[in-house]
């Protein structure tokens, strides 16, 4: 036995080696390897950093990835895109600039990594640093006539910053924001807070606790100033036709003064303007107006109110009735008859425009291009000679012709 294997091995080993290449080969033509690259990037993940180390640079979020495998291992791959990962290991580093290979972790198998890129990444590792700051109020703008504004309350005087130590350092100040011009009443808001630099410019890359601080600021009028209401007083009418639709002042509030505080208390909330007259109006009006103000009382700033008054023609319909129908279109050679002759028609629209129109101001016709002998039911169509009326309706709105040859006795139509 061992007589003939010793005899027969190298026999034995081409059958061996044949039969394993005819195996590859079936296997190969079943499911044959094929070269992608991914169609969406990789996500970048980091692991292992140390918690009292940041980040300062920054790095890459995803990496594009060539890769070698079966057709099936690919539908694995497109079916799971978590199944590849790239991982970027920071266990061990410490502060300082480093180049560090991406590694490459994928479930599926087999798999060759033809192509990565990036294929390594360079960043830096600093310290977390923190420090603590005094916030600064800054207020812009000035409070409106005869208002003042108190002191600012905060609920805390001081924040954090933390982050990369080369960051921190730039740090100069903290600061809040806050605009108060044209202010009438207390404010009481929460606003972001801002760290800057010796420029007066924003460090980013930081964390700052808190990040936003509740503000509360009193306002109050100072004496002898009060803000009271705008009344619009009227006189005279619209023109015959129209009317008043709206009537607005700007501004609607005004601040008065007076060196006596009683006098200013003593008013009833309100001031008047001088008459604005609406006599025989037929349009917009757009005016400046005096107040009306008591002896010793003065207004703060503009002596005049702007007034938009809107003067509208008023709407209106009318009916027009037994109007002759034109015939219109009808090829030569042919006669019609219409049924009814007349029809009545609705229109609406401002009533002075109502009341100029007449009948040698609308149109009524039928059209009969392209139409033969025969009876035809058509819709008249009205024209109005005058803009902005409107046609409502056509009583009736569907009229009966008869076409006919001319010298053809005449059918008449059933109305």
């Amino acid at each position: 036995m061992f007589r003939w294997i010793s005899e027969n091995y190298r026999t034995f080993l081409w059958s061996f080696a044949l039969a394993m290449a005819v195996w590859i080969s079936a296997v190969t033509s079943a499911d044959p390897d094929e070269t992608r690259t991914l169609p969406s990037g990789v996500p970048i993940q980091v692991v292992g950093q140390n918690p009292n180390l940041v980040l300062s640079s920054e790095l890459p979020t995803e990496m594009e990835l060539t890769l070698r495998a079966p057709r099936s291992v690919w539908d694995v791959i497109e079916s799971d895109p978590q199944s590849v990962r790239a991982i970027l290991d920071l266990s061990g580093l410490s502060s300082g600039e480093h180049v560090t290979e991406l590694q490459i972790q994928i479930d599926a198998r087999p798999v060759q990594i033809v192509s990565a890129s990036p294929h390594t990444v360079t960043f830096l590792l600093e310290s977390l640093t923190t420090q603590t700051f005094s916030l600064d109020v800054s207020l812009s703008g000035e409070a409106a006539i005869g208002y003042q504004v108190g002191d600012v309350a905060l609920e805390t005087t001081e924040i954090i910053v933390a982050g990369a130590q080369s960051q921190v350092e730039k740090v100069s100040r903290a600061r809040v924001f806050v605009n108060v011009s044209g202010i009438r009443e207390d404010f009481d808001q929460t606003l972001p807070i801002e760290v800057l630099d010796e420029k007066g410019q924003r460090v980013d890359d930081v964390t700052v606790s808190p990040d936003s601080i509740h503000i509360s600021l009193p306002v109050s009028q100072q004496g002898g100033y009060r803000d009271v209401a705008v009344k619009v007083i009227v006189s005279g009418r619209a023109a015959s036709g129209y009317r008043l639709t709206d009537i607005s002042v700007y501004p609607p509030i005004v601040t008065v003064f007076a060196a006596d505080p009683q006098l200013v208390n003593s008013l009833p909330g309100i001031v008047e303007t001088q008459p604005l007259s609406l006599q025989n109006a037929q349009e917009n009006i757009n005016t400046r107006l005096a107040l009306n103000l008591p002896e010793g009382i003065s207004i703060v700033g503009e002596q005049t109110v702007l007034i938009q008054a809107g003067i509208s023609p008023i709407e209106s319909s009318v009916t027009l009735a037994s109007e002759k129908v034109e015939i219109i279109g009808i090829d030569p050679g042919l006669t019609a008859q219409v049924s009814p002759m007349t029809v009545d028609v609705i229109l609406s629209g401002p009533l002075p425009l109502l009341d100029t129109l007449t009948r040698q101001g609308i149109r009524v016709t039928v059209d009969l291009t392209g139409l033969g002998i025969g009876t035809h039911q058509v819709v008249p169509k009205v024209e109005v000679l005058i803009s902005d009326i409107v046609v409502e309706s056509i009583l009736p709105n569907t009229l009966e012709v008869v076409i006919s040859l001319i010298g053809t006795p005449a059918v008449t139509p059933t109305p």
